[in-house]
């Protein structure tokens, strides 16, 4: 079987717009494909992720945009502290999924920075692809589940926290989510 080649491109000023439609619409995808339109887990106006909260996270990390086979795949926003590395954001367009595509581009990530010992991420309870994703495919560990018996610490907070975010501090969905970690060989 081929593997399946991705770039990751520095996302563009011009493309930023397009990006956060294009992530909006992939979170939107997942929730509606697993619980319909009964799903009632937005942020802001029909969307389950903000613009602000995607935009927040553009602004303070690196974005890209994942391209296969000359065309734009999905994108991705990761953070890095040193040895530790955040995953926050990463997508693909639905009409991209199941082609290998997430996969070669979290491959890519990992060789762009081998300095991270240690990766997290956070995904909502409801996106069952996302969990086999991280698990069976990445090597991610469930390390915790947020709840409300065990809610996540608030992510924004002082000056991070501008008037008008949500009173979850910009998270936005149920409050049920898990944090997974990648520790590096």
């Amino acid at each position: 079987m081929k593997k399946t080649q991705v770039k990751l491109i520095p996302l563009q000023e011009d493309d930023r717009d397009q990006f956060v439609r294009d992530n909006q619409w992939a979170f939107k995808y997942g929730s509606v494909e697993e619980f319909g339109m009964r799903n009632d887990q937005f942020e802001e106006e029909g969307e389950i992720i903000s613009r602000r909260t995607i935009e927040d996270s553009i602004d303070k990390g690196e974005a890209y945009r994942i391209i296969c086979e000359g065309e734009k795949a999905g994108g991705v926003v990761i953070h890095i502290d040193g040895t530790r590395g955040e995953l926050d954001l990463l997508f693909t367009l639905p009409e991209a999924h199941s082609k290998g595509i997430g996969y070669a581009a979290w491959c890519e990530i990992e060789r762009l920075h081998p300095e991270v010992e240690v990766w997290e991420t956070l995904t909502p309870y409801f996106e069952t692809r996302n969990i086999h994703f991280y698990v069976n495919k990445c090597g991610f560990h469930i390390v915790e589940f947020f709840n409300p018996f065990h809610p996540e610490p608030e992510r924004y907070s002082g000056e991070d926290r501008e008037e008008g975010w949500p009173e979850d501090g910009g998270t936005g969905g149920t409050g049920l989510d898990f944090r997974f970690e990648k520790r590096m060989k």
